[in-house]
């Protein structure tokens, strides 16, 4: 299997020939990493084999693409192959452009120990491998099904960084000069503050955002740093097999109640996970908020807002139209926050998130300031 022409090929898509990222792409056997992998269909997700169709897995492995490779509690390696399985995706093989985006931000140097945060397929930890050396390395997950089955993988091809089973929360096994998590966090660990050698910088995404987060270690034990300007967002960490149930009852109970609250908004309605900006502000604003949207064939769009405290939103803006009629209910108002940010940007041009300075306590505190604005994560 002529597997190098792809390798190459994707890293002419990834990196530049004078990136120190570059060999590893050019070298790293993706496909050895991802032998099975999810593609969603109108019936579910259904599993791919890559040995069953060498041209497909070539082409999918070598693209600049995530790949899906676990649905709910179930891996691609032990799916049935025709039964489509439902769920939320809950492990991938992350695009490699992406991966390298993230250690790239992490300015790695020679002789740095690195702890890839959340293994995955074991692909990231490969590329850094092949980079620093195996003894640099260190891999963790909390599913023990994924560290071992991405060791085994990293052993076939001769590498051999020390792979962790663990959550990312927890105490670190042992103290790195580079923390770089492939999945989105909530907070930041103050075991990670801990683990963090002086001198030491992290990168991570905040979860339900598209904010990327570096920061260098402080001499109080903290660290400070920024949004960086350009974005990614990755899965969400998770304690368990799966992600906790959404809000679907939520859902079913008031996708056509009248709300406590109908008023008219003069924004149209927004997708918006596809408003990065204006995601961002609104994740950090009232963080665990839930989106659907509907498209109907006479152009009306529909997007409904859920909280667990049970605050709820239903906007719909008719076809050829640009007002919108907002119905809200529960304790807070969330369609008038979104319409506050999306105000603010008009004002502006911009929102403070991206590009906002970010302080870090000891104890994982974090502070993100621009200008006069400022939240707390």
């Amino acid at each position: 299997m002529d597997w190098q022409q792809h390798a190459a090929a994707l890293a002419r898509t990834a990196a530049h020939p004078a990136s120190a990222w570059y060999g590893p792409l050019a070298t790293v056997p993706r496909h050895v990493f991802v032998p099975r992998w999810y593609t969603s269909t109108p019936e579910g997700w259904t599993v791919n084999d890559g040995p069953a169709d060498t041209a497909a897995w070539m082409e999918d492995a070598y693209a600049d693409s995530t790949l899906v490779t676990r649905v709910g509690p179930l891996h691609a390696d032990h799916a049935p192959a025709d039964e489509p399985v439902t769920g939320i995706p809950t492990s991938s093989s992350t695009l490699p452009g992406l991966v390298v985006q993230m250690l790239r931000h992490a300015r790695i140097s020679d002789g740095a120990r690195l702890l890839d945060v959340a293994t995955g397929s074991g692909y990231s930890a490969a590329l850094a491998c092949r980079r620093l050396g195996d003894r640099a390395v260190t891999t963790l997950d909390v599913d023990p099904y994924l560290t071992e089955a991405a060791a085994d993988r990293l052993n076939s091809i001769g590498l051999h960084p020390q792979t962790v089973t663990s959550d990312a929360g927890a105490l670190l096994p042992g103290e790195f000069d580079r923390i770089v998590s492939m999945v989105g966090m909530d907070t930041i660990p103050a075991s990670w503050l801990t683990g963090l050698r002086p001198g030491g910088r992290l990168v991570t995404t905040i979860a339900n955002t598209g904010l990327i987060i570096t920061a260098d270690k402080t001499a109080d034990g903290g660290a400070a740093g920024r949004v960086e300007w350009d974005r990614a967002s990755f899965m969400t960490t998770r304690a368990g097999d799966d992600y906790p149930p959404t809000l679907g009852d939520l859902f079913t109970a008031v996708r056509d109640r009248e709300g406590h609250t109908v008023t008219t908004s003069p924004f149209p309605v927004l997708n918006v996970h596809q408003a990065w900006e204006v995601w961002s502000m609104l994740s950090i604003t009232v963080p665990g908020i839930e989106h659907r949207m509907q498209y109907d064939d006479g152009g009306r769009v529909t997007a409904w807002m859920l909280h667990p405290d049970g605050s709820w939103s239903r906007a719909t803006t008719p076809a050829d139209s640009a007002t919108t009629t907002v119905h809200q209910g529960g304790p807070r108002r969330l369609w008038d926050e979104l319409d506050a940010i999306r105000l603010r940007w008009l004002q502006h041009g911009e929102l403070p998130v991206y590009g906002a300075r970010v302080t870090i306590d000891p104890d994982g505190t974090t502070r993100l300031t621009r200008g006069g604005w400022t939240a707390t994560l």
